[in-house]
């Protein structure tokens, strides 16, 4: 929270323990050449067939990726060209339909069936840390009046419920027309949806009952204007731990100038 004095060790040591946990279950996910997660769901794409840009976007949007993909129709060609830089596609031949322009159409590479397979795993397998903007705030949201943040979360709470219904309400209507396997991602939005709106009814009932610890130095210090003394927490070190500690030259003894040397 926002106004807290606690040191960053003592506020990171468990994403640390958690960071060393997770070391021992996986190496850390590779550095790719490429990170647009669109570029990832192209290359996925062409390992059903080879096609053209234009028949990806096309599909694309079909499947609705546009929900948990962010997708820029105007950068496909881009990142096709990014993939063949790479040396992840190639062109694998030309289509002309009609009067229409020729459409180049590209395949993956073995480097790209290889790319694709390692990029997609490693996503399944580590999380990543993605700083949601809703953890941001909540890491500030001290700076604002407690029952404004009340009434912010009942409204944030009402959002959650409309779109938790609107996510459950696609998955009645494609559940009898889809295998689940292809729904799979709705079901965990709306699972994280419904998990978040719980997580914030459960806050604010501690927020009521005036059961959440530190809620009442956080009204004051917004009713008085003084810093609750137990939020000024340990004071840190005011050394950059990066610069480079230098040893101390020893200090010159004073000598008084009007008393003779012996």
């Amino acid at each position: 929270m926002f106004g807290c004095g606690y040191t960053a060790a003592s506020v990171t040591e468990g994403a640390t323990l958690g960071a060393m946990v997770h070391r021992e279950v996986r190496a850390v996910a590779k550095r790719r050449k490429l990170s647009n997660p669109l570029a990832l769901a192209v290359m996925v794409f062409l390992k059903e067939r080879p096609m053209h840009p234009y028949e990806i976007a096309r599909l694309l949007r079909q499947r609705g990726k546009e929900h948990s993909i962010k997708i820029n129709y105007g950068s496909l060609y881009t990142v096709m060209q990014n993939l063949e830089k790479h040396g992840l596609v190639e062109v694998a031949g030309v289509q002309k339909e009609g009067n229409r322009p020729e459409r180049t159409v590209y395949g993956l590479t073995p480097a790209g069936h290889t790319e694709t397979h390692d990029w997609l795993a490693d996503l399944v397998a580590v999380p990543a840390q993605e700083y949601p903007l809703f953890e941001t705030a909540l890491s500030l949201v001290a700076a604002l009046h407690p029952d404004e943040v009340v009434e912010l979360l009942h409204e944030r709470v009402g959002v959650l419920e409309v779109r938790a219904a609107a996510l459950r309400a696609v998955l009645a209507k494609l559940g009898g027309e889809l295998p689940r396997v292809f729904l799979v991602e709705t079901e965990y939005q709306a699972h994280m949806v419904e998990a978040e709106a719980q997580w914030v009814r459960g806050l604010l009932k501690e927020l009521a009952e005036g059961t959440l610890s530190g809620a009442d130095e956080w009204r004051a210090w917004h009713e008085t204007g003084a810093l609750p003394q137990e939020w000024s927490g340990p004071e840190e070190p005011t050394t950059d731990p990066e610069t480079p500690s230098h040893p101390k030259e020893p200090m010159a003894q004073h000598t008084d100038p009007t008393t003779p040397r012996s």
